[in-house]
């Protein structure tokens, strides 16, 4: 019988050791016609045996076995990118479903749109439950009694800030221009279901970006996020929901401050805050730090850089508004 074999050797030394061998041969019971198998040690005498009938021997250096599993690695990673692609087409072309996930932390807005360079999720697991009960509790408030007060307890306290740590955050208020006087004209009953009305639609908003509301200020809001990036990103997305026939306006600084479950405390707070005041309605003012945190946005520009006093603050402070931009089409 003509059997078509090959042995693979890897070279220790000056002695050829085999680890690898390709047959067609059914006659041999402990392989398989056309199949691959490791080598063990006490096969190896069965192959020297049977060496003689070897049609053809290679040795195989340790080059060809990097540039083997270079090509494997990389076809690997081919495969990855392409459902990358695959997976962040599917979930764009349902607005709703996108949304969803965006609010929940499940995926990132920078990975929907380059999902072959950034990564899916910054998300924690608990973090993405915190939102999921934020959300279920902003739309179904009864969902309180039903859960029980120590459950929502329990479940906030995993929550990675929460002890007094330090950390360095984006500080983001807003509120609305304009709503003395439309409470004035309006009366209460109305400028509260307006102010409700503006908490459920910019909660989702915050949540997208990876921010937290961390108060309710009456018409406004004090957010904090984790980059500079996202948190103008929200900002902006927040003056194109705000309520009719109201403004909003909002100012960021970043910086570190002191962060608990349900406060934020340190200068950069103090300076956003400033910074707000110096805002028009549906305008969005950072400090120049804040824009050279966060770097290139895309379909935003910087304008308008000016020092400025504030008060309350010594120095003077860099300003600047952040002012979205029409995006070139791709192609």
């Amino acid at each position: 019988m003509n059997r078509l074999w090959q042995l693979d050797l890897v070279c220790c030394g000056s002695h050829p050791v085999p680890v690898c061998l390709r047959v067609q041969d059914p006659s041999i019971a402990w392989l398989r016609p056309s199949a691959q198998t490791r080598v063990s040690r006490r096969h190896r005498l069965f192959l020297c045996r049977y060496l003689v009938r070897v049609s053809r021997v290679r040795v195989v250096s340790a080059k060809e076995i990097d540039s083997a599993r270079s090509v494997g690695e990389g076809a690997v990673d081919t495969l990855r990118k392409l459902l990358a692609r695959k997976a962040a087409e599917v979930i764009r072309n349902d607005p709703e479903e996108a949304a969803t996930a965006l609010e929940l932390g499940i995926v990132d807005r920078r990975w929907l749109d380059d999902p072959v360079n950034q990564p899916i999720s910054p998300s924690k697991p608990t973090e993405i439950l915190m939102h999921f009960l934020a959300r279920s509790l902003e739309r179904k408030p009864s969902l309180l009694s039903t859960m029980g007060l120590s459950a929502v307890q329990l479940l906030a306290a995993f929550r990675s800030h929460g002890n007094g740590e330090v950390e360095e955050v984006t500080v983001a208020f807003t509120d609305l221009e304009g709503f003395t006087s439309f409470t004035d004209t309006h009366g209460d009953s109305a400028a509260a279901a307006l102010i409700n009305e503006h908490h459920r639609v910019a909660g989702p908003v915050v949540r997208r970006w990876h921010g937290r509301v961390v108060k309710h200020l009456g018409d406004g809001l004090l957010c904090t996020f984790p980059d500079a990036n996202g948190a103008i990103r929200a900002a902006l997305e927040l003056l194109e929901n705000a309520p009719s026939p109201l403004r909003l306006r909002a100012g960021l600084h970043v910086g570190e401050a002191v962060v608990t479950q349900d406060d934020v405390v340190g200068q950069v707070v103090n300076i956003a805050a400033r910074v707000t005041e110096t805002a028009k309605g549906n305008q969005v003012m950072v400090t120049a730090e804040t824009a050279r945190a966060a770097g290139a946005v895309p379909g935003v520009e910087f304008r308008h850089f000016r020092k400025r006093r504030l008060k309350g603050i010594s120095e003077r402070v860099e300003l600047c508004q952040a002012v979205p931009v029409p995006t070139p089409p791709a192609g």
